[in-house]
């Protein structure tokens, strides 16, 4: 998780350039089509299948994966970046809302304070790191962060559940990316038929966008690639608290490349992010060593 987090992070980068010409459509057809291609060259040369028992499992996370990306990069368009980050990052308490929420409806978990509690810590340290602002006029771009971050945690949960049916980290993230070109195609076509008349994409963009686009597709692949493995491997509320470091690598990218500052309340905003991880972290390998010994 905390290499799916750095690198989405210089994803983030890329996206936040090729934003300026590109549209958003355009950036998730782009997402989705290079990670198909890698993808399907890598399968292909070490003979692993991408045929799936699957299918309805992968087009529900296809559904919600796509669907939450496209929310998220239309807020960025019309809200501070600072504003649509923290509103997407509430994935991880949707998580927690939701998974304790089905335990306890069907009587198989116990509420886990201590995890919840960390991952409630890191969301507080993400609003003192960006210092999220909305204006009336616009609700439109913080609702849709908002539903963007509860659509999301949908979409992680099934990442997870893909991952317990045994699915490989390589045709999860290949299906999305999939998914990604076909969502994207059908919204850009739409979109550029309603505004202009017309159906066609990257028509106005210049060889640094295209490579700007390329770089988003190869980090996104890698990104996902190592998110995927994280959720299906590792316990999926600490794995969604680790997520919060994203926000940590983003800031020093804006430090690095465009001389943003940090105040006292930023750099706070960090060290509650890295200290609730490690808690959450820990917390959970406790809680794991009691188990196995009861066992």
């Amino acid at each position: 998780m905390l290499l799916a987090s750095f690198v989405f992070a210089i994803m983030g980068v890329c996206v936040k350039l090729a934003s300026e010409h590109a549209s958003t459509s355009e950036i998730v057809i782009a997402r989705g089509v290079v990670g198909v291609s890698v993808l399907l060259l890598l399968t292909r040369l070490r003979g692993l299948p991408l045929t799936t028992h699957y299918p309805w499992q992968h087009a529900w996370r296809g559904f919600v994966g796509v669907s939450a990306l496209w929310l998220w990069f239309f807020a960025i368009a019309r809200l501070p970046l600072a504003t649509a980050m923290t509103l997407n990052y509430m994935a991880p308490i949707w998580i927690a809302a939701i998974v304790f929420t089905l335990g306890w409806w069907h009587k198989t978990r116990r509420f886990e304070w201590g995890l919840t509690a960390a991952i409630v810590t890191s969301f507080i340290g993400v609003a003192l790191l960006l210092k999220p602002t909305i204006h009336a006029e616009q609700w439109v771009g913080g609702l849709s962060a908002l539903i963007s971050g509860f659509i999301s945690a949908l979409a992680y949960i099934q990442v997870k559940r893909l991952g317990q049916m045994g699915e490989p980290e390589y045709r999860v993230v290949f299906y999305f990316s999939a998914s990604g070109v076909l969502g994207g195609l059908i919204s850009g076509l739409l979109d550029n038929w309603w505004e202009t008349g017309s159906l066609h994409l990257f028509a106005d963009l210049s060889a640094r966008d295209f490579l700007l686009l390329f770089a988003i597709g190869i980090t996104a692949t890698i990104a996902q690639v190592a998110m995927t493995r994280a959720y299906r491997l590792g316990a999926m509320l600490v794995t969604a608290n680790l997520q919060y470091t994203g926000i940590v690598f983003s800031s020093m990218w804006g430090i690095l490349i465009w001389n943003d500052t940090l105040d006292v309340g930023g750099w706070l905003g960090i060290l509650i992010i890295l200290i609730s991880g490690v808690a959450a972290t820990f917390y959970n390998v406790r809680s794991s060593s009691n188990t196995s010994s009861q066992k």
